[in-house]
């Protein structure tokens, strides 16, 4: 089979695309925070501290999100899930902004996280049910890249709207996607594996996670949670703040939207060799690998105090954390059977969203005490590391093997 076979079967390429422009503007919403908040943080007059709050609560609400929508596709299909998770983040961003004061914008980034934390988890479940055993790793990595797509576009939004507009129109943008959803409804199935198993509605939330934490899956379970707190903490924490750092070293706003901007089209090449390599040396080999670099490249960012430094950190990091990213996507619907497959992946997330609510304010507490920088990029190699280990020694390789029913 042709590597690029799943591009070229006009179904799959169907379904690809449309669970990635999905993702794209999943990214798109999370991208734009990071660029928002830095703004806002002007023009609101925030404290650090309120920054790292701001952030930390869309990830209280990713974590709901992914619990309730992996329980909730498992039961209802993928597709409806996938709709209506699309839906709730893009009206609660076009709502945003209407935001006439700090609490009312947390309140709104809560029901957004919510949506956005259930999208993701369920658009890989979908992707990877659908996919020839061949295919499967490479098509969830090459959905991912949607993701660097969705920061991209961010970028330029912050880079050419916010400083002229200001930042109530990049919210207002992030509701555009709602019209999305309506050519979702006609463009994707559910996949025949989920059709066929018609005992899936029989089984209750409680004799799910009963499951999930079975004899059988007991250890994939704890590497699994470990591997998704470790990323999201240390990909929150880093990414988020991104622009705010730059400028903390010494760097205009502008300027770090470039720089970032720069950064985030690195990210494709880090997928594009992710999904290569799935296949080739398996699941196992890109997440230790990525995820071994991006910690070293943390460190390099942390202590860089030069153009020249900044940039090609950034680079590094950027490419070898969204590739682990791929990487992380395309292993976790693999490990559990099909009746549970969507709730244990939600669960998995769920559990690393708390990572994304601690690191943005644990950041900003950080910052606000004049903590050095490289300081704390110090404390997201040391926890990326701990994520790599998780899989080296607790992970069994999925690459060619059927999905269990």
């Amino acid at each position: 089979m042709s590597k690029l076979e799943v591009l070229r079967n006009p179904k799959q390429r169907k379904l690809l695309f449309s669970a990635g422009m999905s993702w794209l503007f999943d990214a798109m919403e999370v991208g734009m925070i990071s660029f928002i908040v830095a703004a806002l943080a002007k023009e609101w007059s925030l404290s650090p501290g309120q920054v790292g709050v701001l952030t930390s609560i869309n990830s209280i609400g990713m974590a709901l999100g992914a619990l309730l929508a992996g329980a909730l596709a498992d039961r209802f299909g993928r597709k409806a899930i996938l709709m209506w998770t699309l839906l709730i983040f893009t009206i609660a961003s076009g709502l945003s902004a209407l935001a006439t004061g700090f609490a009312v914008l947390c309140a709104l980034r809560l029901v957004a996280g919510i949506g956005l934390g259930g999208e993701l988890p369920v658009a890989s479940t979908l992707v990877s049910e659908s996919m020839p055993t061949a295919e499967r790793g490479r098509a969830v990595v090459l959905l991912e890249s949607f993701w660097a797509g969705g920061w991209i576009v961010s970028a330029l939004i912050a880079n050419f709207v916010i400083p002229e507009y200001g930042w109530r129109i990049a919210f207002a943008i992030g509701a555009l996607p709602a019209f999305y959803a309506l050519y979702l409804r006609r463009a994707i199935q559910d996949p025949p594996r989920y059709k066929n198993h018609t005992k899936l509605h029989k089984i209750t939330f409680r004799e799910k996670v009963a499951t999930v934490w079975s004899a059988p899956h007991r250890r994939t379970t704890l590497m699994l949670w470990i591997l998704w707190f470790t990323v999201i903490f240390s990909y929150y924490g880093m990414f988020l703040w991104l622009p705010s750092v730059v400028m903390a070293k010494g760097f205009t706003l502008v300027k770090s939207f470039q720089y970032v901007l720069i950064m985030t089209i690195a990210q494709l090449p880090g997928y594009f060799t992710a999904a290569y390599f799935i296949e080739r040396y398996g699941r196992k080999f890109v997440l230790v690998v990525y995820l071994t670099l991006t910690a070293i490249s943390a460190i390099a960012f942390g202590l860089a105090t030069t153009e020249a430094t900044i940039l090609a950190a950034g680079i590094c990091l950027s490419f070898f954390n969204l590739g682990a990213w791929g990487g992380l996507y395309a292993y976790s619907p693999e490990l559990y059977p099909t009746s549970v497959r969507s709730t244990g992946v939600g669960l998995a997330t769920s559990v690393g969203r708390i990572g994304g609510v601690i690191a943005p304010f644990m950041v900003g507490m950080l910052v606000q005490r004049a903590v050095p920088i490289s300081l704390i990029f110090t404390i997201f190699f040391v926890t990326i590391l701990i994520g790599a280990a998780a899989v080296l020694f607790w992970g069994r390789e999925t690459k060619g093997q059927e999905l269990a029913e």
